[in-house]
């Protein structure tokens, strides 16, 4: 256990620029995010949450008064293996992601494509549809690799499935959208809506080219909605 006083003080003494709450739910410990988020505000710092989204809105009011700046919220499949595989109700994410982006936080979306669970193209297509439709067509939407671990034995995810879920992403018109756990994969990198040029190339964790200037794409022109220190 670390209190909240002693990771924001290990926070500023690293010299980070944010907090990210996660693994396991950061809602398990709403309280204490709540601490950080106050204290951690008055030393100037951002603070995320990497999450399942299944929150109630009276939660996630209190995060947002608290200092919550952005979430990535995971949309695990469609209404049908949500409720199969989590026993709950997906409508309660979307609402949520609603809800956070209209009150200004930042919102990304993730979902682990696990073969024979959420790889159907019908559902990579409802999700990425859905993420357009709700949230905006700039929302970075993240497809990550699987792989077989605990009592899961569903062989990894092929890369052409994520490769397909990347482009079914575009085709249901979202700008920005990246393939997870393919390190080097030219799908990491963040490149203009409009003319195609590599603004951000990234490896795994780390951005080795970044190469937007004032918010523009410095080729064209158009507007790139970046988050400052990410």
């Amino acid at each position: 256990y670390m209190s909240p006083e002693d990771l924001v003080a290990e926070a500023v003494r690293r010299g980070c620029h944010g907090t990210s709450i996660s693994f396991n739910e950061p809602t398990l410990s709403l309280e204490w995010s709540l601490d950080v988020f106050k204290l951690t505000r008055q030393r100037g710092i951002y603070n995320t949450y990497v999450t399942n989204g299944y929150m109630t809105s009276e939660a996630l009011e209190l995060l947002v008064e608290a200092g919550l700046d952005a979430m990535n919220v995971d949309i695990k499949g469609d209404a049908a293996a949500v409720k199969k595989y989590c026993g709950t109700d997906v409508e309660k994410v979307w609402r949520n992601c609603r809800e956070a982006k209209q009150a200004g936080v930042h919102i990304e979306i993730t979902t682990l494509v696990i073969p024979t669970v959420n790889d159907d193209e019908e559902v990579l297509r409802g999700i990425a549809r859905r993420i357009c439709q709700d949230l905006g067509a700039d929302t970075p939407w993240h497809c990550s690799g699987y792989y077989p671990a605990y009592k899961f034995t569903a062989p990894p995810t092929p890369l052409k499935t994520l490769e397909r879920a990347h482009d079914i992403g575009k085709e249901e018109g979202l700008d920005f959208v990246y393939l997870g756990n393919v390190l080097g994969h030219p799908y990491e990198n963040t490149y203009c809506p409009a003319c195609g040029e590599l603004l951000i190339r990234r490896w795994g964790l780390n951005v080795t080219e970044y190469r937007v200037e004032d918010d523009k794409c410095p080729r064209c022109g158009r507007a790139i909605p970046v988050v400052a220190g990410t």
